[in-house]
Order: C-alpha cells, then sequence, then structure tokens
C-alpha cells in the first residue's frame, strides 16, 4: 500500500533525512522507531506532503504521492492523527468529527458519529462540549476519531500516547488493538516498545535520518541490545 525509498529531505540547508526506507502493507500495523529527533516526524510530512522530499520515491496505492499536495494525499485515503494533536479549538467534539467526516473510497460500513462514540465513549459524553475544553487524553481520542471519519486505507499515528496518563494510555492501545482487528492499515510512532512489539506486525528504526534497522518483534528479541541501542530504552 505504501512504499517510502531512499527519502530524503531537508528544511532549508539542513538536511534531515538521508536514506529512509519502509513499506506497508494492505492490513499491517507498522512502527517507526528512533530516538526524538532521528527524523521520523520529518518522514511522516514527507508522506502527508507536508513537505516536500529532495529525492526518493513514495507510492501509495501504487500511485507516487513525492510532492503531492497535502489534500491530494488524503484524498487517496491516507489519514494522520499528528504529534500535539491538534484539534480544531473553537468547534465542538461534534463539529470537529463531521467537519472531516467522507467516505470518499465507498466503504460499505464507514465510520459514523455512532461507531467513533462507540470507540470512544467519552466523546459522546462531551459531544457538545467545545474541544478547547477537553483533557489532553479526550483530545487525542478527538484526533483519533477525527482522522476515523476520513475512512482512510492508512492511517498514521504519530506519538499516540505521549503525555498521557496511564489509564488514558491504555485506552488509546485498546483502541488501536480494535482498529487492528477490523483490518485497519497503521502507521505507529510511540516509544513504548513492549506494547508496540505486541501490537504491531512489523517495525523499522530510524538513526539520523536513516532507516538503520527493520523486522518482526521475534527479529527484536534476537537482536535487543542493537534495538535497544537505536531507539534509547
Amino acid at each position: 500500500m505504501l512504499s517510502v525509498r531512499g527519502l530524503q529531505a531537508a528544511y532549508g540547508s539542513g538536511q534531515v533525512l538521508f536514506d529512509v526506507g519502509l513499506e506497508i502493507a494492505d492490513g499491517e500495523v507498522v512502527t517507526l522507531l528512533g530516538r526524538n529527533g532521528m527524523g521520523k516526524t520529518t518522514t511522516v510530512k514527507c508522506i502527508m506532503g507536508l513537505l516536500k522530499p529532495d529525492g526518493g520515491t513514495l507510492t501509495f496505492a501504487d500511485r507516487p504521492i513525492g510532492g503531492a499536495a497535502p489534500e491530494a494525499i488524503a484524498r487517496l485515503g491516507v489519514g494522520l492523527v499528528p504529534e500535539g494533536r491538534q484539534v480544531f479549538p473553537t468547534l465542538s467534539v461534534r463539529e470537529n468529527l463531521v467537519a472531516t467526516a467522507a467516505n470518499r473510497l465507498k466503504r460499505a460500513e464507514p465510520w459514523t458519529l455512532e461507531r467513533i462514540y462507540a470507540l470512544f465513549p467519552r466523546l459522546r459524553e462531551r459531544a457538545q462540549q467545545g474541544a478547547s475544553t477537553l483533557s489532553g487524553g479526550e483530545q487525542q481520542m478527538l484526533a483519533i476519531g477525527r482522522a476515523l471519519m476520513t475512512n482512510p486505507r492508512l492511517l498514521i499515528l504519530d506519538e499516540a500516547t505521549e503525555g498521557l496518563a496511564p489509564v488514558i494510555r491504555r485506552e488509546i492501545w485498546h483502541c488501536i488493538e480494535a482498529l487492528k482487528e477490523t483490518g485497519q492499515s497503521i502507521l505507529l510512532i510511540d516509544k513504548n516498545l513492549a506494547i508496540l512489539k505486541r501490537i504491531a506486525d512489523r517495525h523499522y528504526v530510524l538513526e539520523k535520518g536513516r532507516t538503520v534497522w527493520s523486522g518482526t518483534a521475534a527479529d527484536i528479541e534476537r537482536d535487543a541490545d542493537r534495538v535497544r541501542a537505536y531507539v534509547g530504552i
């Protein structure tokens, strides 16, 4: 579904990505691991069209997307839950969800308000509440719900549980596991390797803007010292 090969990118004269490669097949959950500042979020920006690559290739559903406009990539079926959540603060919970609602891929069972409320009951309770008044965890639930309302083929979660209370993190992980059971393709960026090993099918590790390791959870166990050195845990 998604193929990234030899990706290079920079901010002005400062090159950040030198050789990033990863692939996600239909129905897979894949992680992008690495310490802060290694290029994970920059990779996501390139995938989403928020930063124009300087080299390499990006394809989604066999279509080239390197340098394409963000709205064009979103219409192809890529949904993003950005780092920092970025919900619409002046809109209510319900308005945030319906603002992005679409079923461009004509799914037989698309995501609806009721399905989102079933996944996150707290959002039903706060449907008319302003998004800016929600807790950080509730805003993260809203950001995930908003992305799902676009009915994406691929859902990208950048730092899905960062800064959240343990009880909220558990809810988010439960949600991600439930999404996996539905066959949702997911690219996950997070630091909780213990949980990621259980949930994800495959893993990629970035170090200084390069993909330096890839493998399954079993591969991580066999190469544990090397992976820990890269990830910093």
